[in-house]
């Protein structure tokens, strides 16, 4: 079974947003050039990836404040890059692509933490996103 388009263009977009954090990118490059893939994305994926990576860029400082609200113990600056970025992404597309269903996207963030960073990682981005969600239950927002 293919992968679906919308779980391409997450990818496609951590790997854009984490070239970017480390310096490899400029923000405002094309994103299809940061993350080069083998294959071309779909138009679906690329459409996706383009609104997406853009609502992050713009939302990721406020995405870093849940984050840092969230993570107890932990200080942003420390977490690895893959891990805040996940987070990020998914904390966006929670709050601005609400057609996507809640756990569709927590699903997709844990399974990028799977593939892209440690084995740990996909624990720590599921307890600050169950937690989030839990948050934005209980002042009716999911």
């Amino acid at each position: 079974m293919s992968e679906s388009p919308r779980t391409a263009a997450r990818e496609l977009v951590l790997q854009a947003l984490y070239a970017v954090e480390c310096g490899e990118a400029q923000p405002n490059d094309d994103l299809f050039e940061i993350a080069s893939e083998d294959d071309a994305p779909s138009e679906r994926s690329r459409d996706y990836a383009v609104k997406l990576f853009g609502l992050v860029r713009e939302h990721a400082a406020r995405a870093d404040e849940i984050i840092a609200g969230l993570a107890t113990n932990w200080k942003i600056e420390r977490m690895a890059l893959i891990d805040r970025n996940i987070l990020r992404l998914a904390i966006v597309e929670l709050d601005h692509m609400v057609d996507v269903p809640v756990k569709v996207v927590l699903n997709e963030a844990i399974e990028l933490a799977k593939k892209f960073s440690t084995v740990e990682s996909s624990a720590f981005v599921n307890g600050i996103l169950d937690q989030y969600v839990k948050n934005l239950s209980k002042v009716g927002r999911i």
